[in-house]
């Protein structure tokens, strides 16, 4: 009796079948898979571009969370033909510092019998807004038809950033409206000084912060 032939299918199926399974049943086999796949990082070194000095004390820190609602409309075309809604969720934060960096004999005063001290700081001032982008996210984004079509030529990570850029802009707005947190930087760094400075044997420490110059 003659043998059915193997149909080509079934034997491609078969000696793809073995290539696959075998080198996870037979150790050592594993480089022989030509179906493997690996990653490659090809990646420069990083690249120290300067050095600061940091002469700045972080004395208090806002943390924000800043939702950015945009929405565009084209004339008189309805929404489902053309324009965009976007909706973003954006963590970030805002420091009150004080400039270490200015003091000087004339900042200091100590008394004659050293027992007291004065330190003149300048006033606190805030930092920029910095976003969390590992707990900041697009929730939403709604587009017309025409829009779609564009999206397909257009780099949706501009569009991200715009909105980005957007929530660093209100969550800087909502600090330098608020004087708690440099109220806060007052207190905090009057705390750290005092703590210092009696240690170092001053049994009367004053610390005082001058006036900050007024906004335009």
């Amino acid at each position: 009796m003659r043998r059915r032939p193997i149909k080509p299918l079934v034997a491609v199926a078969v000696v793809v079948g073995a290539i696959v399974v075998l080198p996870a049943i037979v150790p050592g086999l594993g480089g022989l898979n030509p179906f493997r796949t690996e990653t490659e990082d090809r990646s420069p070194p990083t690249v120290l571009r300067s050095l600061e000095s940091l002469a700045e004390f972080r004395a208090a820190t806002a943390n924000y969370q800043q939702v950015i609602d945009v929405e565009r409309d084209v004339g008189l075309l309805p929404s489902f033909l053309a324009g965009e809604r976007a909706l973003l969720i954006a963590a970030g934060s805002v420091d009150a510092a004080v400039d270490f960096g200015r003091l000087d004999r004339r900042r200091v005063r100590v008394d004659d019998n050293r027992r007291a001290v004065t330190v003149t700081l300048p006033a606190p001032h805030l930092s920029e807004a910095r976003v969390d982008l590992a707990r900041s996210r697009v929730v939403d984004t709604d587009r017309g038809l025409v829009d779609r079509v564009g999206d397909l030529f257009d780099d949706d990570a501009d569009d991200e950033r715009r909105l980005l850029l957007l929530a660093e802009r209100r969550i800087e707005s909502a600090a330098a409206s608020n004087p708690q947190l440099l109220r806060l930087a007052e207190r905090n760094t009057r705390a750290m000084l005092t703590g210092m400075l009696r240690g170092l044997g001053f049994e009367r420490v004053t610390v005082r912060f001058e006036t900050p110059p007024r906004r335009q």
